[in-house]
């Protein structure tokens, strides 16, 4: 159906993928819309118009300028739910471990953002690779300084992207560049929030590393400023390794657990979100899921860090499902694609006995992403009204996706050969609020 509040500016021609609900749960005939020969209307104001089969458009529409792209695939963008931006350089970065990984490279890298000519130039950068991979949203950590997430934000806002981050929080067990108190960190993150919170298509979030780098003043402030903004959406790191968990049971021996240690600050909720999420205990999972928290699968970091494997299964459990997202967490993570996350993010469930489909991967990195950090009224989709943040797919990239299409007999077959064998050269386009913010 059109939506008609807009003039129309833009006509886009290709193959449409439409999520509406999860595969998983739904049905594939109930939640995955297909066009083979497909089109989207994009208004002035950079939201849909309308979408569907091209043989069904409008007359209205008919004379606007097209951007066709053939066979190609056309989408909701990627949206990355847990991604950092001052690690933009750093991927690949060996270390023995996920504290040593910190204390070698992370921390010394994230030390050069307290200067704002080099937070600036590194958000154009930052930006510019998420759109070369097809990402459009995200959620992201900065470093500790207040001038890091001025820049991002706008940077973000000057794209017209949908942005959610923040100024990290910590105040021990880190090099001096890189640490605040309780005190300036609650000042800093909460004229951040008067400024950006809701500004346009930005969000605040509120950040503390985790809860190795946070005392318990700094997490009684951190819970405070959660509390006084209910708004705003909260993120941080949760059970991510061994020696992780360990030191956290070591700085907090009256908790019962590391989700206890949040649990405690008044961390948990509906807008919070917690990256990893890998060895949680039966209470911790009922405890998030009872909380309405939000657990971010990170797979291509955690299997390059060694973090250990996700089960998506222990966390789904119907009687106390606990919401999953999937995520590059760059810099641990390996790559900025989604494309190839869901590929790690699919072998990882192998592992654990579980099979993902191309649908459920592809509904989770678009839809799925944007239910879970409260943005599905605004993207996630190719619905009327929603804003023009598109990805544009090649299923014939490169040769070996050039001739592994020659035996797709189905969707399914497209999208799992492109989550496993793809990356940034399929991305053909992206489009932000409806301006094409990359072609390749």
């Amino acid at each position: 159906m059109a939506n008609t509040d807009q003039p129309a500016v833009k006509l886009l021609r290709g193959a449409t993928v439409n999520f509406t609900d999860n595969p998983r749960i739904k049905g594939d005939e109930n939640s995955v819309q297909y066009e083979a020969k497909g089109a989207i209307v994009i208004s002035e104001s950079g939201r849909i118009l309308w979408q569907g089969a091209f043989a069904d458009l409008p007359d209205a529409f008919k004379g606007l300028p097209c951007d066709d792209y053939d066979d190609k695939i056309i989408m909701a963008g990627f949206i990355d739910p847990h991604i950092h931006f001052p690690q933009y350089r750093i991927l690949a970065a060996p270390g023995k471990d996920l504290l040593d990984w910190l204390n070698r490279f992370t921390f010394p890298e994230e030390g050069r953002y307290s200067s704002e000519e080099y937070a600036a130039k590194a958000a154009e950068i930052f930006l510019d690779r998420l759109f070369a991979n097809g990402t459009t949203s995200a959620l992201a950590f900065c470093s500790v300084h207040k001038t890091c997430a001025d820049t991002l934000f706008a940077a973000a806002q000057k794209r017209g992207m949908s942005m959610i981050t923040g100024k990290t929080m910590m105040d021990r067990l880190a090099p001096d560049a890189v640490l605040d108190t309780p005190e300036t960190a609650a000042r800093d993150s909460q004229e951040l929030i008067n400024k950006w919170d809701n500004k346009g298509r930005l969000k605040y979030a509120i950040t503390p590393r985790f809860a190795v780098t946070s005392t318990d003043a700094q997490l009684q402030v951190t819970g405070d400023l959660y509390k006084d903004n209910p708004d705003c959406l909260m993120q941080t790191h949760l059970s991510e390794s061994p020696g992780e968990i360990a030191t956290v049971q070591k700085q907090f021996p009256w908790s019962k657990d590391y989700t206890d240690v949040y649990d405690h600050f008044n961390l948990l909720g509906e807008n919070s979100f917690f990256a990893h999420g890998i060895h949680l205990s039966e209470r911790e999972c009922q405890r998030l899921a009872e909380s309405g928290s939000t657990v971010v699968h990170c797979p291509t970091s955690n299997n390059f860090l060694g973090s250990g494997l996700f089960d998506i299964d222990h966390l789904s459990k119907p009687e106390r499902p606990v919401g999953v997202g999937v995520a590059t967490d760059v810099g641990g993570g390996t790559s900025y694609s989604m494309l190839q996350t869901l590929g790690e993010a699919y072998k990882v469930a192998m592992l654990k006995g579980r099979k993902i489909t191309a649908h459920d991967a592809f509904y989770l990195a678009t839809l799925g992403n944007a239910k879970q950090i409260k943005q599905d009224n605004e993207t996630g989709n190719l619905e009327a009204g929603k804003y023009a943040d598109i990805v544009v797919l090649d299923p014939k990239a490169t040769p070996v996706l050039e001739s592994r299409q020659e035996v797709s007999e189905n969707l399914e077959d497209i999208l799992f050969s492109l989550m496993i064998l793809g990356d940034d050269r399929a991305i053909s386009a992206t489009y932000v609020a409806g301006e094409r913010v990359y072609k390749r």
